[in-house]
């Protein structure tokens, strides 16, 4: 089954800030921004700035299970809300992604499914812009989304984030055999040889 996703989300563009951010000490309300998502497609909420927002409307909060999306730029994915961030907000130009159909499609899923190849080539054949890449709220929206039943999509969520794991320990194991062999051969260049 394929749907799109303005039949399974809501798609909602982030918070326009009218100046520059301005971070205040004990702010009123945090604001996520392109610096806060993670590679692994996942939202960091440890160093989100505080700002003082009193006209801060309840649609415009995020909460936990939202997906932020990269707008703007040569990154096309989004990044998925695992803990909730407070009273928060997404700053413009990402978007935000809320699941509506909890029946239908795991958030967990949906943020994967974005990252697809499949899914950034449609993307990417309807981005705007030349220099800036632009994705706009209605391309977002009629995403189709390959829709296999709950229990298959948290298969596949999991075997996604054990193959990111292996990788990331396959990197670093990369980068410690690249450390010992360059001391190594340092060793070697640098000892006198015997005998002379």
């Amino acid at each position: 089954m394929r749907v799109k996703i303005k039949n399974i989300a809501s798609v909602q563009m982030g918070y326009s800030f009218r100046s520059r951010l301005e971070a205040v000490a004990d702010g009123s309300v945090s604001v996520i921004q392109m610096k806060d998502l993670r590679s692994d497609n996942t939202v960091s909420c440890d160093d989100l700035i505080s700002v003082d927002l009193n006209t801060v409307k309840a649609h415009h909060l995020v909460q936990r299970g939202d997906l932020i999306f990269r707008s703007r730029g040569q990154v096309t994915t989004s990044a998925v809300l695992l803990e909730a961030p407070g009273k928060a907000v997404v700053a413009a130009p990402l978007l935000r992604i809320r699941v509506t159909r909890l029946d239908k499609v795991l958030p967990e899923y949906l943020n994967w499914y974005i990252s697809q190849r499949e899914a950034q080539a449609f993307l990417a054949s309807r981005a705007r812009g030349t220099v800036q890449k632009m994705i706009s709220k209605e391309t977002i929206e009629n995403l189709e989304v390959a829709l296999p039943s709950l229990e298959a999509q948290k298969t596949i969520v999991d075997l996604a984030v054990l193959s990111a794991r292996e990788q990331a320990l396959l990197h670093a194991l990369a980068d410690k055999r690249e450390q010992f062999m360059s001391a190594l051969l340092m060793q070697c260049a640098t000892t006198k040889r015997r005998g002379k």
